[in-house]
């Protein structure tokens, strides 16, 4: 599966955080349904790598790692299933594992030195996080005009109200997002609610 391609079309990525795995084949489900075929798993939980190896079952899904911070938490995501990482900041380490294991990562970004590393690292995308606090689009602009072969997916404080002016900059190939899959719509199994929240970002990014 090509994460980029799958990116550049979908242009939503969820950011979930899962307490119990047994809920992951059903989230998939609700976001297929919704018109969203990528997930970013974080491994901010003790269920993140079972959830990982749990959406196996749904070869569909485009399945990555989030909240990578150590070489290590490469190998074990890779081997729950990851085809994609996806790290807060920049560590090259982690960069270096990833490629090792032949698996597409997307470190986090917030400065002009760390988009130099990411250049010397012959890196073509990059996470820019917390987008929010660090000045939204008006930032990702700003930094991207020394840059211009680098593609961002900006995540931190995005949902429907400002995804639309993040997909509208030609630097950014997608944006992360927690609103549609909040930890309480899947604790309590509100599937269809996610659904429709995923139909809803989609439609905007088709339109942005």
């Amino acid at each position: 599966m090509d994460v980029i391609e799958v990116l550049q079309r979908t242009r939503v990525v969820p950011v979930a955080v899962i307490d119990d795995a047994s809920r992951a084949v059903a989230l998939a489900q609700a976001l297929s349904a919704g018109g969203i075929d990528l997930i970013e798993v974080t491994l901010r939980t003790e269920a993140g790598l079972a959830t990982l190896a749990a959406l196996r079952s749904q070869p569909s899904m485009c399945v990555g790692a989030g909240t990578v911070v150590t070489p290590e938490q490469v190998d074990a995501a890779v081997a729950a299933g990851a085809a994609f990482i996806v790290s807060p900041g920049l560590s090259i380490p982690v960069v270096e594992r990833a490629r090792q294991h032949g698996v597409p990562i997307l470190p986090g970004v917030a400065t002009a030195s760390d988009l130099m590393t990411a250049v010397a690292l012959g890196l073509g995308v990059v996470k820019f996080f917390p987008a929010g606090v660090l000045g939204g689009p008006a930032a990702i602009r700003a930094l991207a005009a020394p840059f211009p072969d680098l593609k961002f997916v900006p995540t931190g404080g995005i949902g429907p109200t400002n995804i639309a002016d993040y997909l509208a900059l030609p630097c950014v190939l997608a944006a992360g997002a927690s609103w549609m899959v909040e930890r309480a719509l899947i604790n309590d199994e509100r599937w269809d609610e996610i659904t429709d929240r995923s139909a809803q970002l989609v439609r905007v990014a088709k339109e942005a």
